[in-house]
């Protein structure tokens, strides 16, 4: 098999050609990429419930605005946790020398962009892989350990950026995290998917900042992203979202 430049930790924003309504003007941060395939959550889906209707705990922590996010299309009734430890908290503006992150929800080969697994959010989705109630660290039910340069329950994925532990308490992470967001399922591509994709020209892929996780604004998150490019790809930013208006 052919090996895999890893992309975890980059971002991949939608072309405008990519006509899958899943990933209409997507920005993905993948937290997982190699030769068995790739893993993310879009981070500028946000859904009408509010972090305190479905996690209160964590509620707090979570940035604004204070909302579960539509992670992607897969295992929508399954919670997980991405947040930001700012530099100077466990070391955590180290950029990974690893290129997986290790725990984090499984891949299913089939977990592409699934139409059938729908774009709505489940306002009544239980905060666990097993629907036992209990929230899960990450889909699947995979705890989320520490990662030994980071808070406990938090693992470093890129940078500063990490997945956290859902059944941690939440105060064990208070002082230390710069935000928090709670995603509702996530994106998922089989070996070598992803790949076949980026060479039908569907994807972008970027370098990410700890700021795209917590934008306020994730609305604006394509274009802004695509702005601050320094390419022809600030260009795309202007292109209007009825493409026959170009």
């Amino acid at each position: 098999m052919t090996e895999v430049s890893s992309l975890t930790g980059r971002l991949l924003v939608a072309t405008p050609v990519l006509a899958d309504p899943n990933f209409d003007r997507a920005v993905v941060l993948l937290l997982d990429h190699d030769e068995e395939g790739s893993l993310g959550v879009v981070l500028n889906r946000p859904t009408p419930v509010g972090v305190g209707d479905i996690l209160e705990p964590w509620a707090a922590l979570a940035g604004e605005p204070g909302v579960v996010f539509q992670g992607g299309p897969v295992s929508l009734d399954a919670a997980l946790g991405v947040a930001v430890v700012p530099a100077g908290h466990g070391d955590a503006d180290r950029v990974e020398a690893a290129g997986r992150a290790g725990a984090g929800p499984r891949r299913d080969a089939e977990s592409g962009a699934d139409p059938d697994s729908g774009p709505d959010f489940d306002p009544d989705f239980a905060p666990d892989g097993d629907g036992d109630g209990d929230a899960d660290g990450a889909l699947g039910g995979e705890a989320v350990s520490g990662s030994g340069d980071g808070p406990l329950g938090w693992r470093r994925v890129h940078g500063a950026i990490g997945l956290v532990d859902l059944e941690a308490p939440p105060e064990l992470l208070a002082a230390e995290l710069g935000s928090l967001r709670i995603f509702a399922g996530y994106a998922g591509w089989g070996p070598g998917q992803l790949e076949n994709e980026l060479s039908e020209g569907a994807w972008y892929v970027v370098e990410s900042e700890p700021g795209d996780v917590s934008s306020p604004s994730p609305e604006g998150l394509w274009r802004s992203v695509l702005r601050r490019q320094r390419s022809e790809l600030a260009m795309v930013a202007t292109y209007p979202d009825d493409p026959s208006l170009n």
